[in-house]
């Protein structure tokens, strides 16, 4: 091990057990960072037809940043337009600067913050850096990444995350939210909690929603069967078995200091193997905070690790079914009119000490249980899956904007709304 990385280590190991050390520290590099991001903006115009776009802190090219940037690049309109993408690992994305007008950088650094000062349009679906701020004339549009089920910054009642307590939490929503200008809502139950979530009435931002649909569900209403094809071939998948996406959400209290937030596989892969292998596959895909590798190769041609895959959309659409946890895939998920499990082995810790929900679990659109026999006995049961009365309800209350049409009436919402 390098001795920066041992350095790292115990630096982090001794912030999660001191508050206060862990305060001191992020306010004097947080001050640092800051100056530094002010003094590479200055003497930097804004450009009125510059998009800066990334996913994930810059992990993948996906999500509602990815509808809207494929939008804007389809319609006549923002044939003039710039779009920055910025990624983590830039060479592997250098396949868009083929698109028009599209250069593609590397996400954190000099480069990316000199990026920042000119474009007059931040698309995001994650929280920018606490130390970075738009200036006046900018726009930064959060789209977020996902309706939520488990509580999120303001409503969070104690929590056992690793790196921060439910006060350093709450600031960083709040620092978060006095930068945006619009922040995209699925329906009126994700305004509402984004709102409560954010604290925005108490800073009298509750207008900056924009609650007409999500974009990144765009191509579920829209995929055509020619994407599947493409989609299975990419992953090489075989064509005689029915496909399980098997989708968990992260836990805040495990982490590794040095690696990050990890996610430990509470499943006898084994007996699944043994009981479905003749009929069915599984994609793993862990959470994108997730930081651990997975090694399924002792179930190679069963389980398939697609957590590298950038955009989750081509994994749903080419899935059976979905199994989940606590995650708020199956929301999205739900536009397909599939079936849906839902796995919560630890549903009593989670809603209890972890997070605690938005929603009646009574609501959801599937089954819950609790053990690997249940599991098993549910996938077999899927045969006679049929879209009831829960289910159309379900999407009536949260799908209900989604109809293929969102990124246009977001974009046309924010580029009218800045004229």
């Amino acid at each position: 091990m390098k001795k920066d990385s041992r350095v790292k280590i115990i630096l982090t190991n001794i912030m999660k057990k001191s508050t206060s050390l862990r305060k001191i520290a992020r306010k004097l590099v947080g001050g640092k960072r800051y100056l530094v991001f002010k003094m590479r903006g200055i003497g930097r115009k804004v450009q009125d037809k510059t998009v800066i776009f990334f996913a994930f802190k810059g992990k993948s090219y996906a999500c509602s940043p990815k509808a809207i940037y494929e939008y804007m690049q389809s319609d006549q309109a923002y044939q003039d337009y710039t779009y920055i993408w910025a990624f983590q690992e830039p060479e592997k994305y250098k396949f868009l600067e083929k698109n028009k007008n599209t250069k593609v950088i590397s996400y954190g650094g000099r480069k990316f913050e000199q990026y920042l000062a000119i474009a007059k349009y931040w698309i995001f679906n994650y929280r920018v850096e606490d130390h970075i701020y738009p200036k006046k004339k900018q726009v930064y549009v959060q789209c977020w990444h996902g309706t939520p089920l488990k509580r999120l910054g303001y409503d969070l009642k104690g929590t056992h995350n690793a790196m921060n307590s439910e006060e350093e939490i709450h600031q960083k929503y709040k620092i978060d939210s006095k930068k945006f200008k619009y922040f995209i809502s699925p329906s009126e139950f994700a305004t509402e909690k984004f709102i409560s979530a954010w604290n925005l009435k108490a800073q009298g931002k509750e207008n900056v929603i924009i609650q007409e649909g999500y974009p990144r569900n765009d191509f579920l209403l829209n995929y055509q069967p020619s994407d599947i094809e493409r989609i299975k071939e990419k992953l090489n998948l075989p064509k005689n078995k029915k496909i399980i996406l098997y989708a968990p959400t992260w836990r805040d209290d495990q982490h590794q200091s040095g690696v990050g937030y990890t996610y430990k596989t509470e499943i006898n892969f084994e007996r699944l193997q043994e009981q479905l292998q003749d009929e069915y596959i599984i994609l793993f895909r862990a959470h994108y905070l997730v930081a651990n590798s997975f090694d399924f190769q002792k179930y190679k041609g069963f389980i398939y690790d697609v957590s590298q895959v950038d955009d989750i959309n081509e994994l749903y659409v080419i899935s059976d079914i979905l199994v989940t946890d606590y995650s708020s895939v199956f929301f999205d998920y739900a536009n397909l009119k599939r079936p849906i499990l839902f796995y919560m082995y630890d549903l009593k810790k989670y809603q209890e000490e972890l997070r605690g929900f938005y929603i009646d679990l009574a609501e959801l659109p599937g089954p819950i249980f609790e053990t690997e026999q249940e599991l098993i006995e549910q996938i077999r049961r899927v045969q006679n899956f049929l879209v009831d009365e829960k289910y159309q309800a379900f999407n009536k209350k949260y799908n209900y904007l989604d109809d293929g049409q969102a990124s246009k009436r977001v974009i046309e919402t924010i580029i009218k709304g800045e004229i």
